[in-house]
């Protein structure tokens, strides 16, 4: 069961967005490394600090075997929302993977019901419609990065859908232990990935720095990108899911691209300035975004005013 939210919940998922907001940004820092390892290296990374603090905390590993199983194949599914998601900053630039990304709340308002059983709200089907508008206008001015939005729209899906699933399992085990385990299922998951990019690569033998990190820079990139924006971030943000649903948590990561975006431009630059199309768009999807707390907060109280039937 759901414990009221604090203001000091509020600030810890806001913090972690903006922490979460500089990770597309490290991707792009590692380059010429292979999206694949970016998320290798940084799942074993993780996996290990992980069971660092567990053990430093003389907490238990125990899970279900059924349950543990579920958490592994749940960090697959991490794993794969992680790839196409530094392969989108990648394949078009930061800003347009944001974007992308910020459909998180669209898909959340689609699948939640579909998977927890509860009924469709008509407030997110209507605030759903109006970020696929923002969706058009930045396909529509940026039509030569479609294929990097596309993919962060699809990693926006496998966002939605692994911190639904997180829902049902903070109510039974402890957040960094639930992390321990998807951090764990994800790293086997990237090792999948990884050898098959690099068997797919004529020329692996050749570019051997894109598939091991060979630089101090890229491996100081790599300690963040595991330690802060994943031990910490990721377990905080499995934990707050206890005192939020999960389309509020969606819905609030999907300030990400405000601060991922403003992050770009001052780091690099000409690279990430986008046609004013692209920012129309980007904050058609942020205005759905930002309204919906206030509106369903009115629709909720109106709601409860309502005389009941006996």
């Amino acid at each position: 069961m759901q414990t009221k939210a604090t203001f000091s919940d509020y600030f810890q998922l806001h913090f972690i967005v903006l922490i979460w907001g500089f990770t597309a940004i490290l991707g792009k820092l590692m380059q010429p490394l292979d999206s694949s390892a970016v998320v290798l290296f940084r799942t074993i990374l993780a996996v290990l600090g992980m069971g660092a603090v567990l053990i430093a905390r003389r907490q238990s590993f125990q899970v279900p075997p059924t349950d543990r199983w579920r958490l592994l194949a749940t960090g697959g599914l991490i794993a794969l929302h992680w790839m196409t998601f530094f392969l989108a900053a990648r394949i078009a630039n930061v800003s347009v993977c944001l974007a992308g990304l910020a459909t998180s709340s669209l898909w959340a308002s689609v699948l939640e019901p579909l998977l927890l059983r509860r009924r469709v709200r008509p407030i997110e089907v209507i605030l759903g419609g109006v970020v696929l508008a923002g969706l058009y206008l930045i396909f529509r001015f940026e039509f030569d990065k479609v294929v990097g939005l596309a993919m962060a729209v699809f990693s926006a899906m496998l966002s939605s859908l692994f911190t639904i699933i997180n829902s049902r399992f903070t109510r039974r085990y402890d957040a960094l232990l639930i992390s321990f385990y998807e951090m764990a299922g994800a790293s086997v998951g990237a090792l999948a990935m990884w050898l098959l990019v690099w068997l797919l690569d004529p020329l692996r033998t050749s570019h051997p720095e894109r598939y091991v990190p060979n630089t101090p820079m890229q491996w100081l990139w790599l300690l963040i990108l595991s330690l802060v924006c994943t031990v910490y971030a990721y377990s905080v943000g499995v934990r707050l899911l206890r005192k939020f649903s999960p389309y509020m948590a969606i819905l609030t990561v999907n300030l990400e691209p405000v601060y991922g975006i403003v992050l770009a431009v001052l780091i690099f630059g000409d690279a990430e300035r986008m046609t004013s199309g692209f920012y129309v768009g980007t904050l058609v999807i942020l205005a759905a975004v930002l309204v919906y707390p206030f509106w369903n907060s009115r629709l909720t109280k109106a709601e409860a005013r309502l005389p009941t039937s006996t």
